[in-house]
Formats: structure tokens, sequence, C-alpha cells
């Protein structure tokens, strides 16, 4: 168990932590959600023991370890990436090196071997013989191919750097095991056996992500970061934000009575925990929902955005064709034979096994550069709005947001006023003194914000997402994702976000160096699809 007893945190007037009690429990995953700055990643550096708080305490279970993800991917750039690894578990390490070190002394003394003795039953009990075989078949479950498993880290590609971190984490069954965001990097196969592993995990676990499909897949509660404090509450992420945007309906609803607002609650618990007993986590996470009372459940005090896209007009019969486009960058190909066209009604997630493929495909449309070879057509009454990777570029002045948006009022607007501008700003939750910010001094995610408010005045009939989550809190992905699925025009969109792209799309586009797979299907049904699994083993080959 780890018990946070009265801790607190604050950099000068800032408090993070206020008076923070709370337990976790062995046998329990919890999501660590909260909006961006709320101190999510510093809490779990404060269980780790790497952030010191101003007052209280942390305490383990005697004799537990922890194990917790690493974010500096140079930490370990000599070492081999099978012994970086094996460092996780700090005790069988020193061991390992202590062991060593005895049996390669010249004048072997009668010590040295009773010592050597007591580390070879040490050795043995932690699983020390089948350490190396253990750790290479986690790097190679992680996709770290044994190519890599001797070379040092400094020479491995920095895509993998981060996998070998996670097994340096995952490796020896810790105790209690502290993930920030583990998902970085890895690719959708490679997360399903994450969320297989923790799902199986008997230990005590805490991640951060904002991926809401893996805290769905893993997690038996939520620890919701908000205003200084930490709650706990059962159940994964989605049954998290849908009893909570439930409850806070029910206390708006004045005409309802208790009985039925009470009714409603107890059916909605049903219904998930009946879910529950389908996914992964199945009985931990049944078991919690079970005994969870009405009493428990709260409105969450979170603001989402308000991302609501407005069609100035609905799109015509011709809306985009494209004919043979090709791609290639310094000798690589990205996609070739790439021909299609795109019907009403439509929302297509590309996907491609190179991210760069997805992009470059959605510069070329929007007509930022030029393919090889091929061509493409936009229909007359096509309006589009495009949310690109990069957005550097729009924020190279020191504008002030309302100037900076002004710039952006399309030509069917005749009365840009501040009320005006400011309502597309304030929908994206800026208000107040973040009005007078200039943009070159604007987060990540507040850029992307930005971007997104000049999107919706485009008043666009089609929107192009390349990666809209990136830089985004769990609220604003949120509301982007329910933003789109209620959109009646066409979207394009590719993301990392598992749940964004299953709940959005209803046909997906593979771009290979070998042509496309068209499929008018879910994202999990096209994942799961035996022949589509087939073209792409042959496409990528």
């Amino acid at each position: 168990m780890i018990s946070v007893k009265n801790v607190t945190l604050a950099y000068g007037k800032r408090v993070l932590f206020d008076e923070v009690n709370i337990n976790f429990t062995k046998g329990n995953c919890y999501g660590v959600i909260g909006a961006n700055g709320a101190g999510k990643s510093t809490f779990l550096k404060i269980l780790s023991g790497e952030i010191e708080p101003n007052k209280g305490a942390v305490e383990i279970g005697k004799g537990e370890r922890m194990s917790f993800l690493k974010q500096n991917q140079f930490e370990f750039d000599e070492c081999t990436v099978l012994n970086t690894v094996l460092m996780g578990h700090k005790h069988l390490w020193d061991v390992m090196h202590e062991r060593e070190a005895i049996y390669a002394k010249a004048d072997f003394t009668e010590e040295d071997g009773m010592r050597a003795g007591e580390l070879e039953g040490e050795f043995g009990e932690m699983g020390g013989y089948e350490a190396e075989s253990n750790a290479g078949s986690l790097l190679s479950d992680l996709g770290v191919q044994e190519v890599f498993h001797q070379s040092l880290m400094k020479d491995i590609p920095s895509n993998l750097k981060v996998r070998v971190l996670l097994a340096q984490a995952l490796f020896g069954n810790p105790d209690i095991l502290l993930l920030d965001e583990p998902t970085n990097g890895l690719d959708i196969e490679t997360i399903g056996w994450l969320e297989n592993f923790l799902a199986d995990y008997e230990n005590i676990v805490l991640v951060v992500s904002h991926d809401r499909h893996f805290l769905d897949a893993v997690c038996t509660h939520v620890a919701d970061v908000d205003r200084q404090k930490i709650k706990v509450f059962t159940g994964n992420y989605t049954f998290w934000y849908e009893s909570s945007q439930l409850m806070a309906r029910q206390i708006n609803d004045k005409n309802k009575k208790v009985e039925e607002k009470r009714q409603a609650l107890l059916d909605f618990i049903a219904r998930f925990s009946a879910n529950a007993s389908k996914s992964k986590q199945a009985t931990a996470r049944k078991k919690a929902l079970e005994k969870l009372t009405i009493e428990e459940i709260e409105p969450s005090n979170r603001k989402y955005p308000g991302i609501i896209f407005q069609p100035l007009r609905e799109v015509g019969n011709q809306i985009l064709n494209v004919e043979n486009l090709k791609q290639s960058v310094d000798g690589r190909p990205l996609f070739d034979k790439v021909s299609f066209s795109i019907n009403k009604g439509e929302k297509i997630a590309f996907l491609s096994k190179d991210p760069l493929a997805v992009t470059q495909f959605f510069e070329i449309i929007n007509g930022n550069i030029t393919a090889e070879n091929g061509k493409y057509e936009w229909g007359t009454t096509i309006t589009k709005a495009y949310l690109p990777l990069e957005n550097t570029e729009f924020f190279k002045e020191g504008l002030g947001l309302m100037d900076w948006l002004r710039q952006f009022v399309p030509s069917h607007v005749t009365d840009a006023d501040e009320p005006f501008l400011r309502g597309f700003l304030g929908k994206m939750l800026f208000s107040g003194d973040d009005i007078g910010k200039k943009t070159n001094v604007l987060s990540g995610g507040e850029k992307v914000r930005c971007m997104v408010s000049r999107m919706m005045l485009q008043s666009p009939n089609l929107i192009v997402l390349d990666q809209p989550t990136n830089h985004l809190d769990l609220e604003s992905i949120q509301a982007f994702n329910e933003g789109c699925q209620i959109f009646p025009g066409i979207v394009l969109l590719t993301s990392h976000d598992h749940t964004f792209m299953q709940t959005v799309a209803n046909r997906i586009i593979e771009l290979t160096p070998k042509g496309i797979i068209d499929r008018l299907m879910t994202f999990d049904e096209y994942m799961e699809d035996k022949r589509v699994q087939e073209l792409r083993a042959e496409y990528y080959n």
C-alpha cells in the first residue's frame, strides 16, 4: 500500500497540493487525471521520492519495491539495452555486481565464499538466474528486436529508447508501478500488449495518460487532481466522465423527483458494472463498481471547451477526388497509387505505419506542398479548416489573442467586432487576462486551442485534423472528440488517440508504399479484420 499523509507542495505563491491524504491499495490501477499544470506528473515524482514535499510524507509497505518510468532518454547512453532493463530492479542489479566482483577476485577467501553463498541465495530468490531471459522477452514484447539487446542505448533509434525505459520500469514485477505517459511513442499493437500486461498486473499501478482508450482498458479507479486536492473515484475514465456529467445534469434538473434521479444513477452504475465484466480488468473493476454507492458520484468541477463547428453551407456531391498521388521523402517512399473519392456523410481516419505519410498527404491536399505524382480536386462547395501537425509559423509574431484571431476572419463575416472574436476565444476557455497574452509566449496546448478557435471561425463544412489531441488535456480532448462526432460535415483525421479514431470515423484509409487499403468500417473493425491484416503485411513488405 502507498499512504500519502498531509502532503503539501507549493512553488512560491502557487500551491499545487494542499494537505493531500490518500491511500492506494494492492490490486488496483489508478488513472491520475487533471488539467494541464494541475500537478499529475509532479505527484508521481513526490511518490517516487524525486520531489520532496514542503510538508507531509509518503509511506509504502515494508520491503515493497517501487518502479518509476524514467523520462530521460540519455541517462543510460553508455549502458547496453539489456543492462538498462536489468537496472530497473536495483537490488537485483547490485547483487549481480557484488557477486561477479567476488568471483573475479584472484585471492578468493573463505569469507568471500560465505558472502558468495549468501548472494547466490538472494540472487535465486529474486529470479536472478532467469533475469536476462525475462528482460529479453520483455524487450521483444515491446517491439525492441533482439539485434538491439547488446547495443548501447546511445546507438539505438530514439523511438526504441522509450520502449527500453518502459521495459526497465516493468521489469521484475515491482510492488508499486508509476507510469507517466507510458504510451508515448508506442504503436497500436504495442499499446495493446501493454494494456493486457497491466490488466493482469496484481500489484499497485498509478498511470498518467491522455489516452482515454488506454485508461479505460487498464484502470479500476480514477485519481482526480483538482483544486489542490486529489480524490479517488471507482471506475475507469469513461465511467468517471459520464457519471460526473450525469450527476451535474441531475443537480440542475429541478423538475425530476429525487426517486427518479436515484434510479437513473443506479441504472447507470448497473450498466457500467455489466460492461466491466467484459473488459480486460473484469474481476477488479466489476468488484469495485458493485461496491460503489451513489454518494460517491460527484459532479466534475472541470471546464470543458465548446468545440462546435457550424458549417455555413452543406457540402455538394463533389467533395474531393484524388488520383494516383505519390510521395517520397529523402528517397523513402511514403505512399503511392493513392486514388479515392469522398462521399457525403463520411468521416475518414487516415493511418500509416509511417506517420510522416499522413502528414505529407494532408499538406498536399491543403496546397502547402506538391506531390511527386498525381492530382487532387476539391468540390466548389467545400470550405475547409485545417489543423496542421506543426503550427509554429502561425505564432511568429507576438500579437495579442484578439489581433491574432482577427487575421483569419473570413470574407463572409462583415462585423468581426471584439465581442464576436471574444466569443470564439471564450469557447476555447480564453477569458479575462488570457485575452491580453501574446501569442509568442503561449504553451503548446494554448496554441492548439487558438488554432481550433481559428478553425471554428471559418464555418467549415470539411475539417482536416493532423493529431488533434497533441498538447491538449483530457477535457479539451473529450470536447474535441464530441464536437467531431456531432459535426454534420466531412472529417479527415489521423490521431494516436484510439477513442478519437474509433468514435468519429466511419471509413478507414491506410496509406502504404504500394497503394491504399480503403474500408467502410470503424477503426476497431479495421484493426481486427483478418483480410485487412493480410493486406497490411503484403503492402508493407
